[in-house]
């Protein structure tokens, strides 16, 4: 037997990996960052240019990954040795190096409510610090609050096509690795699905669990009806059973011939709303009126709306592949930029001016109005006039760190709360899973636009 110290690297990302979780042009940077004494404080905001297609809103998710992230990167001495390896860095002053090894995040971090519906253009996370450790981490806080981003918004769109239905994530095989499937179950239960059938995430995040059988247990037995008794004698109290290995219907029908309760069917394919109708026909005729009809089965939240519409008798979804995968839209072009510098204790702005890629300058809070409990349109204003929000207006941006410390944190089930709280505000155009007739309103403040050309004729001026 092979000793489990002689088999590969299982390349799995664990805490102590975060340093290295980033792309070489971070270190790079960093690097020569280092040279500029004193080493002056950034600012960088996290924002999406545009919606991704088929949406009409984003939530916001994986804030508390992402600042749990950015609070335990670290760099070990081998990690270390492989950078000096690098030809990059085989010149690069040991200064450099020493840095990484001492590394610890000591600025500042403001951002939305995890679960908080956003637009395009409104900065979700603001980041300052010494220049050096706000551009090293843009990576880390890229990739998580992205991938969850985008899982949420699928996630939160399902919900909004089953209000009151019972949803299960059941993604995990189709996600796009394990640290993925976990991330999926936890987004998904933020945007309002129910249970996952991801044991570590309910582990590790207290999501309720739930699972049925696989249709290879049901063909490992010479009878349908004997793995449904076997099933049931383990189970008496969570069985739900997968009828459709064979022919649905005679499923339900070997089913009750058991003669026993069980809790609920499962059906995995076929015309799931028309095998719906008939299995439920025959439950209640067959003595098992509280027995559940769970259906799955590439779901997603057209076709659920659909059945739903059509009144077939399901009473929970389990929803796999198309959510983990977010397969009709599956990335959100989430970005870092950097917005502001201060030079000799004062605050110089920054914006990129690159066609299609431009970005206004400064610190930045987003200011929503509220109308009959509804979201009536977003004011995007520079920090400094954060304080000129009207009495209908609420400012969405807080702090969340501050010097290196949490000073703000949520778990899982406040963020879940918020996010539905947040989906009850979504004007009705936008609930509608097709595209709405026109965008949910963001303005840019006349200040932020004024601060941006007088940025620009600065820039002008040195050019020349």
């Amino acid at each position: 037997m092979a000793d489990p110290a002689d088999l590969p690297d299982a390349f799995c990302l664990g805490e102590d990996d975060l340093g290295l979780a980033t792309d070489l042009y971070q270190l790079t940077m960093a690097a020569a960052y280092l040279g500029r004494s004193p080493m002056p404080r950034a600012t960088f905001e996290l924002f999406v240019r545009r919606l991704p297609r088929r949406r009409n809103f984003l939530v916001f998710g994986g804030l508390e990954q992402a600042v749990a992230s950015l609070l335990r990167m670290r760099f070990r001495p081998d990690q270390l040795d492989y950078l000096r390896s690098l030809p990059p860095f085989r010149g690069v002053d040991e200064r450099f190096f020493a840095a990484l090894a001492a590394f610890r995040f000591r600025g500042n971090v403001w951002a939305m409510r995890e679960g908080t519906v956003f637009f395009p253009g409104e900065p979700v996370l603001r980041v300052t610090g010494d220049l050096l450790e706000a551009q090293l981490i843009e990576t880390l806080l890229l990739s998580i609050v992205n991938f969850q981003t985008v899982i949420a918004t699928k996630a939160a769109r399902v919900r909004l096509a089953a209000p009151g239905v019972q949803l299960a994530e059941f993604g995990g095989r189709r996600a796009h690795g394990p640290q993925a499937a976990a991330w999926v179950a936890r987004a998904a239960y933020l945007a309002g699905f129910d249970a996952t059938s991801n044991v570590l995430a309910g582990h590790r995040q207290g999501i309720p669990v739930v699972g049925t059988m696989a249709h290879s247990f049901v063909m490992s037995f010479d009878r349908e009806r004997d793995a449904f008794a076997r099933y049931l004698e383990v189970f008496p109290d969570h069985s739900t059973l997968l009828v459709d290995t064979y022919d649905s219907l005679d499923g339900v029908r070997q089913a009750l011939a058991l003669g026993r309760p069980f809790a609920a069917i499962r059906l995995d394919s076929g015309n799931v709303g028309e095998l719906a109708r008939r299995a439920r026909r025959l439950l209640d005729e067959g003595g098992r009126p509280e027995a559940r009809i769970f259906a799955s089965g590439d779901m997603n939240e057209h076709k659920i709306a659909v059945l739903l519409a059509e009144g077939a008798p399901i009473d929970a979804f389990g929803v796999g592949t198309q959510l983990a995968t977010a397969a009709d839209s599956p990335f959100v072009g989430g970005i870092y930029k950097l917005v502001e510098i201060e030079k000799a204790g004062r605050a110089v702005p920054k914006f990129k001016a690159s066609v299609g890629k431009a970005t206004y300058p400064g610190k930045k809070q987003v200011l929503r109005r509220l109308s009959d409990g509804l979201m009536a349109g977003d004011r995007i204003v520079p920090l400094s006039e954060a304080a000129s929000a009207g009495p209908d207006e609420r400012p969405l941006l807080r702090q969340v760190v501050r010097e290196g410390a949490v000073v703000e944190r949520e778990g899982l089930a406040e963020a879940r709360a918020h996010c539905a709280r947040e989906l009850a505000r979504l004007p009705p155009e936008l609930r509608e899973l097709s595209p709405a007739p026109e965008p949910y309103r963001v303005r840019i403040d006349p200040t932020l636009e004024a601060l941006l050309e007088r940025q620009q004729q600065l820039v002008s001026s040195d050019a020349t």
